[in-house]
């Protein structure tokens, strides 16, 4: 069976990323399911059962409504390859070129893509930090290395690193989408076998205390669909 082709250029219709295509890309659900026609079925499980988190206070720890001082809206992207992994980028605002961080997932673009058919994902970051000499600890946003969590599964470790020249590129070529989704054309980003797929929303930063943070995303009208939060915890 032959795979649907997409478009290389993305614009805005009513303030939601659509596809130079047949097909029109309104919400993250309507991607899945088309990121379902792209991907083999090979990669349909998830996680192993062997790393599923065995303590229900788990969740409690994690997932309980913060008692939180806002720290205001920034800008959030998920993005990748389909067949490669997918990352989360924040920054200040669309058109910023100085991310405020970019972490590369444990999982794949299209199985993270998976876990979210249910419309709601959680992910936790969790990191171990003895803090440093002159006792003023680091934001936790600092840390290099997170165990990764999705929707109460260990799926491996999330790592930070800095920009490459194809991250900048792709996020450019995002700069007129305030909040959607969609897939760009490899052609555009020197990546000719593969599309990008990205998610791009306004997320609200919350900050219960130096060791944790919270990004949340925010869909007042419902045109992604989605409930996403991502938690960044660090225990000393």
């Amino acid at each position: 069976m032959s795979c649907p082709t997409v478009g290389a250029t993305t614009h805005i219709t009513n303030g939601v990323t659509s596809v130079d295509c047949q097909k029109q890309v309104r919400s993250w659900r309507l991607l899945r399911s088309l990121m379902e026609l792209l991907i083999p079925s090979c990669y349909c499980a998830f996680i192993d059962k062997h790393h599923e988190i065995k303590h229900q206070n788990y969740l409690h720890r994690y997932y309980q409504p913060p008692v939180s001082t806002s720290s205001g809206v920034i800008t959030g992207t998920i993005f990748g390859y389909r067949r490669g992994k997918a990352s989360f980028c924040i920054q200040p605002n669309i058109k910023s070129n100085n991310p405020i961080l970019l972490l590369e997932f444990a999982v794949p673009t299209a199985v993270l893509a998976r876990e979210m058919q249910g419309g709601i994902l959680r992910i936790a970051l969790d990191c171990t930090s003895k803090g440093n000499s002159s006792g003023n600890p680091d934001s936790v946003l600092s840390m290099p290395l997170w165990t990764m969590y999705c929707n109460g599964k260990k799926v491996g470790y999330a790592v930070k690193r800095k920009p490459s020249k194809a991250d900048m590129d792709a996020l450019r070529l995002m700069n007129s989408v305030v909040v959607g989704t969609g897939l760009i054309s490899g052609k555009e980003l020197d990546h000719h076998d593969d599309e990008l797929m990205y998610l791009r929303a306004n997320f609200e930063n919350l900050r219960t205390s130096p060791d944790s943070e919270s990004f949340h995303l925010i869909d007042p009208d419902g045109n992604i669909g989605q409930e996403l939060s991502i938690f960044f915890y660090r225990s000393r």
